[in-house]
């Protein structure tokens, strides 16, 4: 018999598969033409009758199923064709980008975001049928994603953080700076945690400096909650805050342009990718090309040109000229004297 009485799940409810799949599958018997009843699915589905119940009622009265309870054969039919469950419609193109995208959050694999999206991604593929045409096990040994130096995350540390910033609430920490002696206190209200070059970086206004500062979760320590909560400007962009910066590094001056001229070899290598969002690249003679920016820092840009080598030569400004090549005499001194 139909029954609306709403009860709490049972143990045996949360232990069991997840709706959609349950569903699906009464679905299936329902198309079969027969007739079960509460009783029968409950035996096959490993749940409570109730639960059942439940499922059929959201079938006929959300997803507008023709359902009905048949007295004289004591169980549940279509009373008309039906050849789809009513589920969300993806195509192949779009289930391999959401399968292109789990694979590169699980470069994070570890944060205590890792358990949700996995379900997530689970309830989205769960209900697929045969229209599609390709394994999940042909894609996971076609396409892949490979990070170099990723951070070990401190999980525990990782959580309070992005409560704190989704909350608004202000943090207290131990942290050491790069050229730091030891770790200091910091009183901060947290306002982005991001994940640049494989490295987890939290954006927040330091309630002491009176200023937006980046801190490396890496060398923060001793992170609490103070239980102050604050409003984060409505204007703070992260793309506007490091828009003159060529990586996490704040501007410390005016942006100026930089100027890189590159040869042949490394030409074709800068110009297969967008390096910051005010580049511009001039072609030149015999392959070579001058690819210029706009930065309000010299630091993160001066390593990336020393990474080229001798395929990269700094045109302008001369401070960044004279950096690089102090860095190199340096580097070719430490080699003489080995």
């Amino acid at each position: 018999m139909m029954s609306d009485m709403k009860t709490s799940p049972t143990v045996a409810d949360r232990l069991s598969r997840p709706p959609l799949a349950r569903m699906l599958r009464i679905h299936e018997r329902l198309k079969g033409e027969r007739f079960p009843n509460c009783s029968q699915l409950a035996l096959d589905l490993e749940v409570a009758t109730k639960t059942v119940q439940r499922d059929i009622d959201f079938m006929r009265d959300r997803l507008d199923l023709p359902i009905e309870f048949d007295f004289r054969r004591n169980g549940f039919h279509y009373t008309e064709p039906v050849k789809n469950f009513p589920t969300v419609q993806v195509t192949e193109q779009e289930l391999i980008a959401l399968f292109i995208a789990e694979k590169a959050v699980a470069q994070y694999r570890g944060t205590p975001f890792e358990k949700p999206l996995h379900a997530a991604f689970e309830k989205l593929t769960e209900g697929l049928t045969d229209s599609v045409s390709f394994r999940w096990a042909d894609l996971d040994s076609t396409i892949s994603f490979r990070a170099l130096g990723m951070t070990v995350a401190d999980l525990e540390m990782f959580e309070i953080i992005s409560r704190a910033v989704l909350r608004s609430e202000e943090l207290e920490f131990q942290y050491h700076k790069l050229a730091g002696r030891g770790h200091e206190p910091r009183r901060v209200q947290p306002y982005h945690l991001g994940c640049i070059e494989n490295q987890w970086y939290l954006f927040a206004f330091d309630l002491v400096r009176q200023q937006i500062r980046t801190f490396v979760l890496g060398r923060m320590r001793e992170v609490r909650v103070t239980g102050q909560r604050f409003t984060r400007p409505a204007d703070f962009s992260l793309t506007k805050h490091l828009g003159d910066s060529f990586g996490v590094f704040s501007p410390d001056g005016k942006p100026q342009e930089i100027r890189i001229r590159f040869d042949a070899f490394a030409a074709r290598l800068v110009r297969e990718r967008k390096w910051h969002a005010s580049q511009k690249v001039k072609e030149l003679a015999d392959g070579e090309i001058e690819l210029s920016l706009k930065l309000g820092s010299l630091t993160e840009i001066q390593r990336w040109i020393l990474s080229w080598g001798e395929h990269a030569r700094v045109l302008a400004p001369e401070t960044l000229r004279k950096q690089i090549a102090r860095s190199a005499e340096k580097l070719l001194a430490s080699y003489a004297e080995s």
